[in-house]
């Protein structure tokens, strides 16, 4: 495992294009709605890449190549849901954005999970469970301690609420490419795994499964669904780790050792 420490100027540029990434992730949310397609929603992020003059981080990823910029997961998927033209969202959905750019030839990556109109009792606490999931890993990013204690922190806060968290998919390095070491995972035990240190710039993306943890690939060999058919949320943030705490890029409000919320 080789990481790649960041320094403060690099980690400044990336702090810009993980400031694209949210501003586009708020206008796909904001135009989430039932009748609109999961393409229609491709369109916008496709729209302000090209408004921005950045990268797509996604496109044309890894074998097969993904064929959009954006992942948008529905319901049971989990990740990397393929937008089409002929998905439309329903009222009650729970609908995963993930979306990634690259700017200044550094990488950002979020993701947020939201519920199209008003949604179940059950749809809306495993979004927050999720969110909150994520808030939680945040608040251990920080100088001396130990990548275990940000799985911890995940796994911990969704089995309290009688989920359970996804283990074949993990969080990640992130930088000049969008993978890098370390693998960030969404369970582990605390004081074990890599000490994090100033420097390090993840991408921490809790999954988190309303039934059981087990996964399956469609056949378009790219989405994820939960094998018992479960609903599914997705959370994910770029954070920084500092001398001072975590800053979390991808959150517009967030400063240099104050995480802020969302």
């Amino acid at each position: 495992m080789r990481i790649i420490y960041k320094s403060l100027d690099e980690i400044r540029r990336m702090r810009e294009s993980a400031l694209v990434v949210a501003g586009i992730l708020d206008e796909m949310c904001a135009a989430v709605a039932p009748g609109i397609s999961t393409w229609e929603l491709e369109r916008i992020a496709r729209n302000g890449i090209k408004r921005e003059g950045v990268v797509s981080a996604f496109l044309g990823y890894a074998t097969p190549p993904y064929p959009a910029v954006t992942c948008i997961s529905i319901n049971e998927e989990i990740v990397h849901g393929i937008p089409r033209k002929d998905r439309f969202l329903r009222e009650g959905d729970i609908v995963g954005i993930d979306f990634g750019v690259f700017k200044h030839d550094f990488c950002a990556d979020s993701a947020r999970t939201v519920i199209v109109g008003e949604g179940s009792p059950e749809a809306k606490r495993l979004v927050a469970t999720t969110k909150r999931a994520l808030d939680l890993a945040i608040a251990e990013c920080r100088v001396g301690k130990r990548l275990g204690d940000i799985g911890a922190a995940v796994s911990e806060c969704a089995e309290s609420e009688g989920y359970s968290v996804v283990k074949v998919f993990v969080g990640h390095g992130i930088g000049r490419r969008m993978h890098e070491d370390p693998q960030v995972a969404n369970y582990g035990k605390r004081g074990t795994e890599k000490a994090i240190k100033r420097g390090l710039v993840i991408a921490v993306e809790p999954m988190v499964n309303a039934g059981l943890p087990d996964v399956e690939v469609l056949d378009d060999r790219w989405t994820a669904v939960t094998r018992d058919r479960s609903l599914s949320a997705h959370f994910e943030h770029t954070i920084a780790i500092l001398d001072e705490g975590p800053w979390v890029l991808s959150r517009p409000s967030s400063t240099p050792g104050d995480p802020g919320h969302d």
